[in-house]
């Protein structure tokens, strides 16, 4: 103002970083996070993906290195280093190492399409609509929704994989064209996803691009300019290399508290915990302690609810039922739950696919619209509107396991 330059009309920033017990973090507390130690254990684009993907830009972020091991293993090392893998060294081993060609003949469609393998025109824009939306989330400083959408594109090309199975593919010389088609879309939606997310591991972006057999520099590229089909039949591909490994969390873990341990002391959280009744001070809680207006229930009727971590397999929009979808979710049963959940306003089916959900497994089956629903989702309810929000899971959890 001195100087006479004019003043912000805004300024953007974001929260706090707290650690997992949400404290803030300081030098006094010892809860701080120190440069040495995440140079040491982690690549720097998994450090960048946990930030914009673990905070809600505006808010408090909560860092942890636990969090951060759970992070890097599922979203980067069983997710998008595994999809460039797998899709490489397939192409490697079934096609000569050369990007095959994508297309399929209307004599082998029918046999494509029981293999699992969708039509191209419906992933192309799946991945188009994608980018859209992670271009929209970026400018609106939603980093962590804008990742969500790329993750949507991780997950379709995974399912697609699983589905077409191309290790089984490769043994029948009638399935060759299937078998082209599901690596071709695999490793073009591996180009799409180099060129979305170099802004957030541009390492990671450049390695699988090369890996990809790409010439050019993938930071000249612009997400807006992406047209589906873009790499060419027959280049060669480069090298495959594994770009996350996965952590060892407790070795991991265990280096870290000898690096420094006070680093770890709060790792698993300093809020005082509540055992059945029983503060944590070792006091009895009396009806004197009771929040007024808040119904309490016995922690045997609580017990008498089944949680279950269940793994969405496929969602789909319900005819004629603009709340509803559809879904299938693997709890660890011998054959996938039937769930209806009027989320269809808030949640596109596709990238529901892949997502680890909560899950009231003990529920009475009730049917809608002619649909039989064996269980319930849980999801928060957020503004005025009631907005649904799906509860999940930060760390790496198993199907079925079951939450007390």
């Amino acid at each position: 103002m001195a100087g006479g330059i004019q003043q912000p009309s805004g300024v953007y920033a974001h929260g706090m970083w707290v650690d997992p017990g949400g404290r803030k973090m300081s030098k006094t507390l010892g809860n701080t996070v120190e440069l040495d130690v995440l140079n040491k254990h982690f690549p720097i684009d998994a450090i960048r993906y946990f930030c914009l993907r673990e905070m809600v830009f505006g808010q408090d972020g909560r860092f942890g290195y636990e969090n951060l091991i759970d992070r890097t293993n599922s979203d980067l090392a069983s997710g998008l280093g595994n999809l460039s893998s797998r899709t490489l060294t397939m192409i490697h081993r079934y096609c000569e190492g050369r990007i095959p060609e994508g297309t399929v003949s209307d004599e082998s469609r029918l046999a494509a399409k029981r293999a699992g393998v969708e039509d191209e025109m419906a992933i192309s824009h799946f991945v188009s609509h994608a980018r859209d939306e992670f271009l929209r989330d970026f400018e609106d400083f939603a980093f962590s929704r804008a990742l969500e959408d790329a993750w949507g594109i991780v997950a379709r090309a995974d399912k697609m994989i699983s589905d077409a199975k191309p290790w089984d593919l490769a043994k029948d010389s009638k399935q060759r064209e299937t078998l082209n088609a599901v690596l071709y879309r695999a490793a073009e939606s591996l180009r799409w996803l180099c060129v979305l997310l170099y802004a957030v591991m541009p390492s990671a972006a450049r390695e699988i691009y090369k890996q990809l057999g790409m010439t050019g520099d993938v930071s000249k590229t612009s997400p807006r300019e992406l047209t589906w089909g873009g790499l060419s039949v027959g280049q060669a591909v480069g090298e495959v290399k594994p770009l996350f490994p996965r952590i060892d969390k407790a070795k991991t873990m265990e280096e870290i508290k000898e690096q420094r341990p006070e680093a770890t002391s709060t790792e698993g959280g300093s809020s005082p915990t509540i055992r059945e009744g029983v503060e944590s001070s070792g006091q009895h809680a009396t009806e004197a302690d009771a929040v007024p207006g808040v119904a309490y229930v016995d922690i045997t009727d609580f017990a008498k609810i089944d949680l279950r971590v269940g793994e969405v397999k496929t969602a789909e929009r319900i005819p004629k039922a603009d709340k509803l979808l559809l879904i299938t979710v693997d709890i660890g049963e011998e054959k996938p739950r039937q769930i209806l959940a009027g989320i269809a306003q808030y949640y596109e089916p596709e990238k529901l696919v892949g997502r680890k959900i909560v899950v009231v497994a003990n529920l009475k089956p009730r049917k809608l619209r002619g649909y039989e629903s064996q269980g319930m989702l849980l999801a928060a309810s957020v503004g005025d509107e009631g907005k649904p929000v799906i509860a999940t899971f930060a760390e790496d959890v198993p199907n079925g396991a079951r939450l007390k």
